[in-house]
């Protein structure tokens, strides 16, 4: 299969990375707007089946004819162009896999597109980072294996291996998204209704070994689509893992409107955001350099099976790879999106149109590939008082 990569920034190169490495891939065209930036990445990677080419994703005519090229795209880019990219996609007749991104519904306009993506025999997967992304694929397993879901509870953190203050968080993607999955609300499930929480609330203590102590709490687009796949669910939602305390330090933030996106105050006759101001000043406090950081995640699946109430819990504890200088997150993320462009490619996944990643992609397989990745995920059945491993 041939496979285009979108964007040369962390996510693209890792997602490139996994690619010129798997046997099924003929070649990886990675494109961004800057030439210089993709080739860097071509020669760090050191890969035949790999090129870098010049492509500006804001020109839909230069991005359809560039991955007409190809079987399967990759992308990689801000959530913002991931409807630009399907409607390409289809328009080519070729298959695209995006990161997500529920702000601003970007990815309820994706999953519109089903009919023309059906009609040009393309199959179009948004949400396959992390959260969302494995969360939906183990939530989609858990679901599978049940005659009745009742209840999904998913918990995923990107943090430090060793947390600094005053925040004990150093990023791991965007900080202008971490900003809107704090400052707007959540959608959850919460007996047998859909309603919005505010972000940042409901904290929760949350253990996991080798770590003391963590805390959980609401933010925004982490149920994802999983509320519309299954909107009979008594029980719905996501929270984020951080250090104790993290959500109590944002909450001021956010109540200070210091990350609203919409709102400008006027300093010496200039208007300003006090959200970029604020980006600024978080920038040297947040940045992980070359810090270690670990991905933590509990997937946590009940309802009944056989008329026995039964439950699957799905766990991940990643961490950094030192040899390649690759992020947890990076590793988590670029995986899973590269796993499941290929599966899209070699035809494991053969259904067309477009659908989020619960309702497609093979769980079963999905885990075994990331375990060759050297990224585990345990699973766990409970029924009433045994415990299967």
């Amino acid at each position: 299969m041939k496979v285009a990569v979108l964007g040369s920034g962390l996510m693209g190169k890792e997602a490139a990375r996994d690619l010129v490495q798997s046997a099924g891939v003929e070649s990886v065209g990675l494109a961004d707007i800057d030439l210089g930036r993709a080739q860097q990445v071509c020669n760090q990677l050191q890969s035949p089946k790999l090129k870098a080419f010049s492509v500006d994703a804001g020109n839909y005519d230069e991005l359809a004819n560039f991955i007409g090229q190809y079987d399967v795209v990759v992308n990689a880019l801000f959530y913002t162009f991931n409807e630009t990219v399907a409607k390409a996609a289809i328009a080519a007749g070729v298959s695209s896999v995006d990161l997500g991104g529920h702000i601003g519904n970007i990815t309820d306009r994706v999953l519109e597109l089903k009919e023309e993506a059906m009609a040009a025999q393309s199959t179009i997967i948004p949400d396959l980072g992390v959260a969302p992304g494995m969360i939906n694929i183990l939530a989609g397993y858990g679901a599978s294996k049940l005659d009745r879901v009742k209840s999904v509870k998913m918990y995923v953190g990107g943090i430090p291996a060793r947390p600094e203050p005053p925040l004990e968080y150093n990023h791991v993607f965007s900080m202008e998204g971490l900003f809107d999955h704090y400052t707007d609300p959540s959608l959850i499930i919460r007996h047998g209704a859909k309603l919005e929480v505010p972000s940042l609330s409901e904290v929760e203590k949350i253990y996991f070994e080798k770590f003391g102590p963590l805390e959980a709490f609401h933010t925004s687009g982490g149920t994802s689509t999983l509320p519309y796949s299954y909107p009979y669910l008594d029980e719905l939602e996501y929270k984020t893992i951080r250090y104790p305390g993290h959500a109590e330090k944002f909450k001021l933030l956010v109540d200070l409107n210091l990350t609203r996106n919409d709102y400008e105050v006027e300093i010496k006759g200039q208007q300003v955001k006090p959200r970029d101001v604020l980006l600024k000043v978080l920038a040297p406090i947040v940045d992980l350099k070359d810090k270690d950081d670990v991905v933590v995640l509990r997937v946590i699946v009940s309802g009944e099976k056989n008329g026995v109430k039964t439950t699957y819990e799905y766990e991940m504890t990643t961490f950094k790879d030192r040899t390649n200088n690759v992020t947890a997150m990076a590793r988590a993320t670029a995986n899973t999106i590269s796993v499941v462009a290929q599966m899209i490619g070699n035809g494991t996944i053969a259904k067309k149109g477009v659908h989020p990643p619960e309702q497609i992609v093979p769980g079963k397989e999905y885990i075994e590939e990331m375990a060759k990745r050297n990224i585990m995920i345990s699973e766990i059945e409970k029924r009433d008082n045994l415990i299967k491993i």
